[in-house]
């Protein structure tokens, strides 16, 4: 791998080229805190992509933090590479410049492992692209010894297999150990002169159990179209791949040198994990499913990480980041900790993601201390208290209505509430609830506040259905239903005379939602839609004005004609507790009859039965099978310890 293959820099060959291409400053690299090494100096190389544009992947916190975490062994050297957008596209075609990472703009091919990181299955268009911009054969059995290993990560790999005939392995969860792991084997592999090629290197990765590598699994279809079984086809395999959970976060403070872009990015921050995982049970959310259990990073480990990334950096706002931020135990002491060591100076801390639940107004003026209102975002998810039941997000519209007002009260003067359509069981009525719930955050705020300047921001989003969840059995809502009922929503809120111009109205047609869907739920044969959406010119299928939902209707009709399945039987069709899943092989730790019952209880709520599933965190355990099955513990404080304001700026 790697041996003889020109790793030269193709710098001299893209300089001329860059005036010609819009933002040519993403392809240059040499951001603060990137690292270049001598090539022959390391046994190891990793080209990292976030398969998205500079703007949106330089910012990425997991491949940010497995860039550091490799670059720190002087054996590996980890490089990174985004997707180019079309204009640059067509010059690397036009001179044969094949894709080149950003740090050493060495050509991808060049390297050992090309890893993928996905957030997001609308990026699977862009890693084709990138595969066959970097000359390495797009089908995985095509491969020959000198092309790296492609392997895939980040949440979408948790059900990998639409991109099965691409990638040539696949790892679940958390990157950290895994990654030097990985490398180890490679290492030795390669110290022992590469012994059977390829196909060896990938049996070691395989047998430890922790790499998924597709083509050691045979996948057998029954004749009505269902998956009939994922079977090993080799000795030695595992029936069944587990997922990898980094224990002890305060040992990984991670990215200790972030990067800072060049070019202007989506977040201009530098952003602190604060806890990993989550035990709410809102049952549409795949993250707070595979990421259990909760592990909560030490009061001073935060302090520390914030000190020495804002030293590092020099970014002027620090994002406490986690799936619900204000649940960290010690939350109160964290943020005033923070805000007695930053007073009176250009840093800002922000809060992203906020529970209606877990807020608070004390807390909140603890993160705009020194000036700065960021408004505050809240995700009730479901418009009416039915829905939300459904859902097992258990906020109540008093809950809501105290804390904005408590917000308003207090200075604040927009506040964006967070929405999904297409929930199961959810009617044109549960929808229309939002408007109403709006509205009363109007009425509140201007009673409260006694002015008329206050806004409310509606954001709504499609719902897709997400393996590893208690809502991967059900029908996903037809996009015409979807915008159906999103119009009449938006008409009800714009007729309204004394709301309507105080109520901001943000949504997505449903049409990228079905398509994230097919790729969210598909199985092997969903590979045939993805290659020919890209042969036809799809990319960056996240982006509104490059996604074509025709593309990917007319791929799919040709991509799975004979396979008795279409794109409805991946998407609005609901499953039932026997079908095996594509994923059924791949391991959360979460205990399917759990997820089961789970999913039934949700029904029951639908039709008025009064079922909470309460968070494991300060309940007993409600056995979704993660602790026991995956070896590990929920990890919280408090821990009684101080964020001392070492250094009062």
């Amino acid at each position: 791998m790697s041996v003889g293959l020109d790793h030269s820099s193709v710098f001299p060959r893209l300089e001329g080229r860059l005036p010609s291409v819009q933002k040519p400053i993403q392809y240059v690299g040499g951001e603060l805190n990137s690292t270049v090494k001598d090539w022959d100096s390391v046994d190891v190389r990793w080209a990292l992509m976030y398969p998205d544009a500079y703007e949106v992947g330089l910012p990425n916190q997991g491949v940010q933090i497995l860039y550091e975490v490799l670059n720190e062994r002087d054996w590996i050297m980890a490089e990174r590479t985004y997707a180019v957008w079309p204009d640059m596209e067509r010059v690397m075609r036009e001179d044969g410049i094949p894709q080149f990472t950003v740090d050493g703009h060495r050509p991808v091919r060049a390297f050992d492992v090309f890893g993928l990181s996905f957030s997001t299955e609308l990026g699977y268009t862009n890693m084709l692209n990138a595969l066959d911009l970097a000359g390495i054969p797009l089908h995985a059995e095509e491969r020959g010894d000198d092309d790296p290993i492609v392997l895939a990560g980040g949440h979408a790999a948790f059900n990998p297999e639409p991109i099965a005939d691409f990638i040539d392995a696949a790892v679940l969860g958390d990157g950290e150990e895994v990654v030097l792991a990985i490398s180890e084997v490679v290492r030795e592999w390669k110290g022992e002169g590469s012994p059977g090629g390829r196909d060896e290197l990938l049996r070691r990765l395989a047998v430890s159990g922790g790499v998924y590598v597709p083509r050691f699994y045979d996948v057998t279809y029954a004749d009505d179209g269902a998956i009939e079984a994922v079977v090993p086809n080799r000795p030695g395999i595992p029936f069944r791949v587990r997922k990898h959970t980094l224990m002890d976060l305060d040992a990984w403070p991670y990215p200790a040198k972030p990067l800072v872009p060049l070019a202007e990015t989506v977040h201009e921050r530098f952003s602190v994990e604060i806890f990993r995982g989550c035990t709410r049970g809102c049952r549409f959310c795949q993250a707070g499913m595979i990421t259990r259990p909760v592990r909560e990073r030490s009061i001073e480990t935060i302090g520390d990480m914030v000190e020495n990334g804002i030293r590092k950096s020099g970014f002027e706002e620090v994002g406490l980041l986690s799936l619900s931020s204000a649940d960290h135990t010690e939350i109160a002491e964290v943020a005033k900790g923070l805000a007695d060591r930053y007073e009176g100076s250009n840093v800002s801390l922000s809060l992203p993601s906020t529970r209606v639940d877990a807020f608070n107004i004390t807390l909140a003026n603890e993160f705009s201390r020194n000036g700065r209102r960021s408004g505050l975002t809240f995700a009730p998810e479901g418009g009416s208290e039915r829905m939300r039941k459904v859902i097992n997000k258990m906020v109540t519209e008093e809950d809501l209505i105290r804390t904005v007002a408590a917000a308003y009260s207090h200075g604040w003067r927009q506040v964006k509430l967070y929405f999904m359509c297409g929930l199961p069981t959810e009617t044109d009525d549960d929808v229309l609830a939002i408007a109403d719930l709006a509205k009363k955050v109007i009425a509140k705020g201007r009673e409260v506040s006694g002015r008329n300047d206050i806004r409310c921001t509606v954001s709504i989003g499609g719902f897709v259905p997400k393996p590893h969840t208690p809502f991967q059995w059900a029908a996903q809502l037809d996009h015409e239903t979807t915008d159906e009922r999103l119009k009449k929503l938006r008409d009800v809120v714009r007729e309204d005379k004394r709301f309507g111009r105080a109520i901001g109205f943000r949504y997505h047609d449903g049409k990228p939602g079905i398509i994230e869907g097919l790729l969210s739920r598909g199985d092997r044969r969903v590979g045939r839609v993805i290659e020919e959406v890209w042969r036809d010119g799809g990319r960056f299928d996240g982006w509104s004005e490059h996604f074509s939902y025709d593309r990917w209707t007319q791929a799919a009709e040709r991509g799975l004609a004979g396979t008795g399945v279409d794109l409805d039987w991946y998407t609005t069709r609901e499953r039932d507790y026997d079908e095996v899943l594509p994923w059924d092989h791949l391991d959360s730790g979460l205990d399917k009859d759990w997820l089961w019952g789970d999913w039934e209880d949700a029904l029951a709520a639908a039709d008025g039965a009064d079922i909470e599933i309460e968070d494991c965190r300060w309940t007993p355990c409600y056995d979704c099978g993660v602790c026991p099955e995956m070896g590990t513990e929920i990890q919280i404080g408090p821990t009684g310890r101080q964020l001392l304001p070492l250094s009062v700026v």
